[in-house]
């Protein structure tokens, strides 16, 4: 792909796209180019990944044909007051942020734009991504198309309704943070009974991959593959009696609803 893909902000998120995008390969370093607000950020990316960078957020808008805006949801404003005026017709504008609505990003443009509203996570850097995102009515649907090509060569990309956006972070960008968080305590209790530290992630977090990797591969409910674990009268289903007891769907589903409420309040202010 010939494409030069633009990043306005190079933090976290940021450099696992751009991450993922060289190791799949389907997208040429030099084809890429990063802006951030300071030297030792750019400096860094720059090592890391060997791609242009700059601290002139216009540069990168006037030479992009996809422009990815990789900035905090209150910054977006003043970045497209910055950049408004070099961005080229065919451009594709890409937001990353939640909250950030495609009505937002038309009217912070003020003339039709080719925008997609987005939602990547961070193991994007590995390539186990998972992109969720929509378009605005002047992006085509080779346009499109080509967009989930270059976001599902780091993972899977999915296209949704708009109206669906806002839910999408507290079910797949924020939630590895909450499956980061039981791989811990699940190393805890092997510590607890015996196990060294780095044995205890070791069991855990492969534990999570292998039964993540049932679920997409298998095609089968997860509440079916819970019940081949667990044998009548045995350790899993007094573990998941327990689970149960404490109240443990009810934390992640609360949980999920308080990040979904931040999301729509991130796009108010």
């Amino acid at each position: 792909m010939s494409k030069k893909i633009g990043f306005i902000g190079a933090g976290k998120m940021a450099q696992a796209i751009i991450g993922g995008i060289i190791h799949a390969g389907t997208v040429s370093s030099e084809d890429l180019v990063a802006s951030a607000a300071s030297n030792e950020t750019i400096s860094k990316v720059q090592q890391k990944f060997s791609i242009d960078t700059t601290t002139d957020n216009k540069i990168v808008a006037e030479h992009a044909d996809i422009l990815i805006l990789a900035v905090k949801p209150n910054l977006h404003m003043a970045v497209i007051e910055e950049i408004k005026e070099f961005i080229k017709p065919h451009t594709i504008v890409i937001t990353i942020a939640a909250g950030i609505s495609l009505k937002f990003l038309e009217e912070a443009f003020a003339r039709n734009i080719k925008a997609i509203r987005s939602m990547p996570n961070t193991p994007s850097l590995i390539g186990e991504g998972m992109t969720v995102l929509c378009a605005n009515k002047f992006v085509t649907e080779e346009e499109l198309r080509e967009v989930v090509d270059i976001l599902s060569c780091f993972g899977k990309a999915e296209v949704v309704q708009e109206s669906l956006m806002d839910s999408i972070p507290a079910i797949s960008a924020s939630s590895p943070a909450y499956v980061y968080m039981f791989i811990e305590a699940l190393a805890d209790g092997g510590v607890k009974n015996g196990l060294t530290r780095d044995q205890s992630y070791t069991l855990a977090a492969q534990a999570v991959l292998g039964a993540a990797k049932m679920v997409l591969e298998t095609g089968k409910h997860p509440g079916e593959l819970k019940d081949e674990v667990c044998t009548p009268g045995g350790a899993t289903i007094e573990a998941v009696a327990e689970l149960e007891k404490k109240g443990f769907r009810a934390a992640v589903l609360s949980a999920m609803e308080k990040c979904t409420e931040k999301t729509k309040a991130l796009g108010k202010d």
